[in-house]
């Protein structure tokens, strides 16, 4: 994983007000909780009194309640109340904080800082240029036992789409990749595919090519968008869950008509067309070994895997950096 980062790690419907969800993400387990107020909180899901998991307690007031032996914990991981001292006694009761992990919400998603507490960026993740209130969506999630780099690069895969997408997106047995062209600003990936019929002709270079309207970005740390049209937009955030499993987030996006109740029938169209496209993906990705990619490989990668090799240098680059 890179460090000191805004990752997207659920839905912010996932965690109803006096609610308690226990995640795995970025290799933590964790305690995501809505308050009576309706304040967000994430901690370890693990009590420091006797190492209960806090996501089996409940929600009191502003606190998480441990299940055991009903210690409370506010949204900073800090203890405010051991029920067995009773309420006079206060001293030394932060010895018993919890971890907590920031959090925040925007376009309807959770994000979790992972990394140094106090370096958090202001900015989150996101496409604000491209996908605003105008659009209605549909949601879909599904779990990859597959590690999160993996699932990225698939999205940034130009070559595979005529062979594993044969019947859906890739009809046309353009199997032929020119390029593609591949640009870099600011932790975001442009590229677009450019394909052809192979009909004896050589490929063009990436210098030759050009982004295409119909073209694909990436915004490190793990969000995606498939830009379709200016009215019709996919959007994925892969949530990392651990070294081998990610759960896959994917929106389609809708503003095709200017009636937005017939927008979200749309996106609810869409939302099945996805899932045959997302499942075609994930039977072969799976497979993939190592689970984790890396920029110095055994793999050995084609002109036309430009994308992917853009987005491992820059998450090495990331990762080197925020181990420094």
């Amino acid at each position: 994983m890179i460090k000191n980062q805004w990752y997207a790690v659920l839905p912010s419907k996932a965690v109803r007000q006096n609610r308690i969800v226990a995640a795995k993400r970025l290799n933590l387990e964790l305690a995501f909780f809505r308050t009576e107020s309706g304040a967000l909180g994430c901690v370890a899901d693990q009590c420091t009194h006797r190492g209960a998991a806090l996501s089996k307690g409940v929600v009191k007031g502003e606190c998480i309640s441990c299940p055991f032996h009903a210690l409370e914990f506010d949204a900073t991981g800090a203890c405010r109340f051991i029920p067995a001292n009773g309420k006079a006694s206060t001293q030394n009761i932060e010895r018993y904080n919890v971890k907590h992990y920031p959090v925040r919400e925007a376009h309807g998603i959770i994000y979790l800082w992972y990394g140094e507490e106090g370096k958090e960026i202001e900015e989150l993740p996101f496409f604000p240029d491209e996908l605003d209130e105008s659009y209605a969506f549909s949601e879909l999630e599904d779990h990859w036992n597959s590690h999160y780099s993996r699932c990225i690069e698939n999205q940034l895969d130009v070559v595979h789409v005529p062979i594993v997408h044969y019947n859906t997106i890739g009809r046309g047995n353009k199997t032929l990749v020119n390029g593609p062209r591949v640009e870099y600003t600011d932790g975001v990936i442009l590229t677009s595919a450019n394909n052809e019929t192979d009909q004896g002709q050589k490929p063009k270079p990436p210098a030759q090519c050009v982004i295409k309207p119909t073209y694909l970005k990436f915004r490190f740390p793990n969000i995606w968008l498939n830009h379709i049209s200016d009215r019709v937009k996919v959007m994925i955030y892969f949530a990392p869950v651990d070294e081998e499993n990610t759960v896959l987030y994917i929106r389609f996006y809708s503003k095709a008509t200017g009636m937005r109740w017939l927008n979200q029938i749309i996106a609810q169209i869409g939302k099945p067309m996805n899932k045959v496209i997302e499942r075609q993906d994930k039977r072969v990705v799976i497979t993939q070994k190592p689970k984790v990619s890396s920029f110095r490989s055994g793999e050995k990668l084609l002109t036309g895997d430009g994308p992917i090799l853009m987005y491992r240098k820059i998450r090495d680059e990331y990762q080197t950096k925020s181990a420094e």
